[in-house]
Formats: C-alpha cells, structure tokens, sequence
C-alpha cells in the first residue's frame, strides 16, 4: 500500500493509483509516552494502610455492598478525625472486600498520628456500627488492618512493588485472620517490623508497645519478613 501524495493545486489525484490513503500522523505523545515510563520506574515512599472485612465471601451481595459502602464510610471519618486528608493521600483503591490507602510522606501525618490516633478512631467508629446492627450479625463489620511503609511504584494502571506484596501478606497471615477471629471487638491490626522497631517500641504518645505481640512471619522475595499483632481492647496476650 503506498500513501498519496497530495495533488498539485488546480489539478486530479491521478486516477490509476487506488483509493487515497492519509499519511501517517507524527505520534506527538511519543516523548510524553517515554516521559512517564521513565517517571513509573522511579518508587515513591508511602505509608501503606490497607484494610480487608472479615468473612465477606459469606455475606450475601446486597449485604456485602452495605458493607463495603460502610467500610469506606468509616475509613473516610477515622482519617478526617486523625487529620490525614485528601491531599496527603494517592487516590484510593478498591480490593472488593477492603481497600488500600497510600499516604504521602508529609510532616503533617507522620506514622504515629496512625497509630496513636486514627488506629483508636476506626476501632470506636467499627464498635458504634455494630452495636446498631447488633440483632443482625451478617451485617456486622469486622476489619483487619495492616500499616507498613515502603517504597510504592504507580503505572498508571494500580499500585505495586515488593513493600506492597509484603503488606498484604501480613494482612492475610493465617495468624492475623486468626486474631480477628478469636477477638471480641471488631480490629486486628498488623503492623510491620518496620513499623513496630522505628515507632512503637519507641512509645511515641499513647502507643504501648506491650499491645503488640510477635509472631507473624511472611515470605516475599524469598526473604522473611515480619509482623507484630494488635487487637484494641483485648485485655490479654494473643493465644
């Protein structure tokens, strides 16, 4: 197939070389393209917060919508309270039965707000919802929740790379879902042993490292990594 040339002012297009066919427009998108692949190999730091509803593959669909709508509804107040608001965080990403939230690094929200105040904030929040559908128990909410941070790459298409694999590793630890399930109350938290070494065994404002207990081990990368257990208001060590 060969491209017409366009005709001479004042004269035909030739009539013996077929049907005209348009040349080619430049792809002026090209740099922009290399641009924001380069752009998307470099990593940002985040603060990782991911949550995920217990039992959702048991809920009947109109129950798991409810669910799902209360859950950010909860999640949206907890970081208003804490102060963390829409210009610290990337956009939000749906995981059907949870939803992870990527949390700039900024000095307005550093990592102890999220523990020493949003983390309380969602327990209290997930308690008084309950205690209104406390005669229905399939519309009971129940959360884990992992906080690690880490370096997070965006394609454009979601989020990935290696400290995110790690988070939701830790947050569907058998021993995690183990936690939730054995718990009174309706969080389990899991943080990472990043998280615990740098802030809570520190004590940083009212976070007791004595709520926290070992025992959660991942792989990814073929490295172990680790997680320490929180369940608010549980009165003694995890079993």
């Amino acid at each position: 197939m060969r491209i017409a040339e366009a005709p001479s002012p004042g004269t035909e297009p030739p009539s013996d070389t077929g049907p005209a066919v348009a040349a080619p427009r430049p792809i002026r998108s090209a740099g922009v393209h290399r641009r924001w692949i380069a752009t998307s190999c470099h990593p940002r730091h985040r603060t990782i917060v991911a949550l995920d509803m217990e039992k959702s593959t048991l809920r009947t669909n109109p129950v798991k919508r409810e669910l799902r709508h209360r859950t950010y509804l909860i999640l949206d107040e907890a970081l208003r309270q804490a102060g963390i608001r829409e210009r610290h965080l990337d956009r939000l990403t749906d995981r059907g039965d949870g939803v992870l939230a990527l949390i700039r690094p900024v000095d307005e929200v550093p990592k102890t707000l999220l523990l020493d105040v949003f983390t309380p904030v969602l327990h209290t929040l997930l308690l008084e919802y309950n205690a209104g559908v406390a005669d229905d128990p399939a519309r009971c909410l129940r959360l884990r929740m992992v906080i690690h941070a880490g370096e997070v790459h965006d394609d454009g298409q979601g989020f990935f790379g290696e400290e995110l694999d790690v988070a939701f590793r830790l947050l569907d630890a058998r021993r995690v879902k183990r936690a939730l399930a054995r718990a009174h109350g309706p969080l389990a938290v899991v943080v990472s042993d990043e998280i615990y070494r740098a802030i809570v065994l520190h004590g940083y404002g009212g976070i007791d490292a004595g709520d926290y207990e070992p025992g959660v081990r991942v792989r990814v990368l073929d490295r172990q990594r680790y997680g320490w257990i929180n369940v608010p208001g549980a009165a003694a060590p995890l079993p």
